[in-house]
């Protein structure tokens, strides 16, 4: 029995989501793959935490490019994806909406022991799979399935380097103890922005969607000033003008530091955009938005590249 889940491109929402603001996050069709039928060597802390030592045999390879992981979200992708190998294993079905929930709140307490924290976004995205908006409220998840709007693209870029969330968010819980004030003004600026940009999700309009994640990216930007936090690199802030002249925007997912960022227009990447991206030591990702979440695949000859 093999189990796959995807990965996922959080757009707007990183640091925000963890006071209350909505994040908007996709999953996308890289996956991780758990085989019930083999067990893993060395599974990761979170799948130990979740289930013990004698965990399924999992690939995550297509979210790491010359070793270096992507920014996609693998450590939930495999933690989702064995939960998911252990559960129809037991003959449950990973479709029923009952069986996906408690996967999900399981997956979540064991990535957030091992992590010291975190949202979940990316666990929902590794379970529900789709379009989601992303919410904590009173420190409970709320997950509501959304719709991409018909004429804004997304494409996804890597840097080349893998960020550590943990070190940015660190900084960013270090501004909050030296200069509360700043720390309480630039955050708010972000729930705003985030706020501001999944209500114009919502609404459908690619091109003012566009807008509003540019006012997120320069909020996201400024709480890293203040932080002396890398979240914005300098690179990107390079391709972000590039992207101007498209109409479009472009900016890291989630924490940033790195790993990959996000390419938001109403036309996908020009061949200037492209080579651009390339000097800069950016490369395109191959990315769809995977529709379906967590769920079985038959496959008599193994796991799959």
């Amino acid at each position: 029995m093999i189990v796959r889940a995807p990965g996922k491109l959080v757009l707007t929402g990183a640091y925000a989501v963890l006071e209350g603001a909505p994040a908007l996050v996709v999953a996308v069709d890289r996956y991780a793959r758990a085989d019930a039928s083999r067990t893993a060597d060395a599974p990761s802390a979170e799948v130990v935490e979740a289930i013990g030592s004698n965990a399924p045999f999992c690939d995550a390879e297509a979210m790491y490019e010359g070793g270096k992981k992507l920014g996609l979200g693998s450590s939930a992708a495999v933690l989702v994806a064995s939960l998911g190998a252990r559960a129809a294993k037991s003959g449950q079905d990973l479709a029923d909406p009952d069986v996906r929930s408690r996967l999900f709140a399981r997956a979540r307490d064991a990535h957030m022991i091992v992590q010291g924290g975190g949202s979940g976004v990316d666990v929902a995205a590794s379970t529900y799979g789709g379009v989601l908006r992303y919410a904590l409220h009173a420190g409970r998840p709320w997950v509501l399935a959304s719709s991409f709007p018909e004429d804004l693209t997304l494409a996804a870029f890597f840097s080349g380097t893998s960020a550590r969330t943990s070190d940015l968010l660190g900084r960013v819980a270090e501004l909050r103890a030296k200069d509360p004030e700043m720390h309480r003004n630039k955050l708010a600026a972000l729930i705003s922005a985030s706020q501001v940009a999944a209500e114009i999700f919502e609404a459908g309009s690619g091109a003012e969607f566009v807008a509003a994640a540019r006012a997120y990216a320069g909020a996201l930007d400024e709480l890293g000033d203040a932080a002396d936090a890398n979240i914005v690199p300098l690179d990107f802030r390079r391709l972000d003008v590039v992207a101007g002249e498209e109409d479009a925007v472009f900016f890291p997912s989630g924490a940033g530091g790195g790993d990959v960022g996000v390419y938001l227009g109403p036309r996908p990447p020009t061949e200037n955009f492209t080579k651009r991206a390339a000097l800069l030591g950016m490369q395109p990702i191959p990315l769809q938005i995977d529709r379906e979440g967590v769920r079985s695949e038959v496959d008599a000859a193994g796991i799959t590249p």
